[in-house]
């Protein structure tokens, strides 16, 4: 196995063909003390955050048995709209802490976006007899996400060049 190598060459690559990273770098990527916890701990509090404002809007805005699930759709092209905006800004225009796209990215976007909650919707539009509705619920949410991560970017992308002038 590694009987022909001598003891000044360097060990040959870890699991999966990659080289090791040295303890510097281990330490740098996940904190001396805290080891790999920083990341999901800030994706789960983002989470929280995201699923209590998603839930919130449900309360203030609730949809009827059968009816179309405005809120639903409202929700997730808002946060396609922010995830926009946010990814220029942290792309272009600040270099961010490590652990904010984890935190706001992915948790606080990822917990307020409920596609998820969008299948359910269509399956009970579906179920309750309501199949045109549920298939145009579902393709307007495709479309609504779209549209609103792309002209978020778009108008992102040209307030950061106008600034700039």
């Amino acid at each position: 196995m590694g009987a022909d190598r001598t003891v000044d060459q360097p060990p040959g690559p870890g699991p999966g063909g990659t080289p090791p990273l040295p303890a510097a770098r281990r330490a740098r990527r996940h904190g001396p003390l805290l080891g790999p916890w920083p990341v999901p701990g800030v994706v789960s509090l983002g989470g929280v955050a995201g699923a209590s404002a998603r839930y919130g809007a449900g309360l203030l805005w609730p949809t009827a048995a059968g009816g179309f699930p405005w809120t639903t759709l409202l929700v997730n092209a808002v946060g396609c709209a922010v995830i926009g905006v946010f990814m220029v800004v942290i792309t272009d225009v600040w270099a961010a802490h490590r652990l904010v796209r984890p935190f706001f990215g992915t948790g606080v976007l990822g917990g307020f976006t409920t596609f998820s909650t969008c299948a359910v919707d269509v399956q009970r539009l579906v179920d309750g007899g309501h199949a045109r509705t549920g298939l145009a619920y579902l393709g307007l949410t495709l479309l609504a996400a779209l549209a609103a991560v792309w002209s978020a970017v778009w108008v992102s992308r040209r307030a950061v060049a106008w600034r700039q002038t």
